[in-house]
């Protein structure tokens, strides 16, 4: 299973926007992770179309999480960047070749589709069961509470 790096930045940006009172420039969090600011951009529009940031326009603008952050899971942030497409495709191999399977010989989908099709409902399954809020513990409990507080304090007031 291969993603985009626009996953990571999406996850990354929720994570630091859990817990912001007031909206994050986009600009400011692509400079917080030292991040193309256009890519960024283009990862948060994706986040506002699948209703899990809230865009607001004008001077004081930004992005804050559209949910609580304990009702954003990181399969919302994987779907709303890489899209609900299933990531096999079968395209019905043991029908080709001389000695193709007839379509009534594959009522059933194939072993091959059956086991894809297991990985992804387990991989999905896992990255459902991981919320935002999860994660944020996650920072809190490894690197200590100040983290996240001084990433929020830096997004309220961003510094070089």
């Amino acid at each position: 299973m291969r993603m985009s790096g626009g996953v990571e930045w999406a996850v990354h940006s929720c994570v630091a926007l859990a817990g912001v009172a007031e909206p994050v420039p986009a600009a400011t969090l692509a400079r917080l992770n030292d991040l193309s600011m256009t890519y960024l951009a283009k990862q948060m529009q994706s986040l506002a179309r699948a209703g899990l940031v809230h865009s607001v326009q004008g001077k004081a603008g930004g992005y804050v999480l559209a949910r609580p952050a304990s009702e954003i899971s990181v399969l919302d942030v994987v779907l709303a960047i890489e899209g609900s497409e299933p990531q096999f495709t079968c395209t019905e191999i043991r029908q080709r070749g001389p000695l193709a399977a007839s379509p009534e010989d594959c009522l059933r989908s194939c072993a091959v589709h059956r086991a894809m099709l297991a990985a992804e409902e387990a991989w999905r399954g896992s990255l459902r069961s991981v919320t935002v809020a999860d994660l944020v513990a996650t920072v809190d409990r490894d690197s200590g509470p100040d983290v996240l507080a001084r990433v929020r304090g830096w997004l309220a007031a961003p510094t070089d």
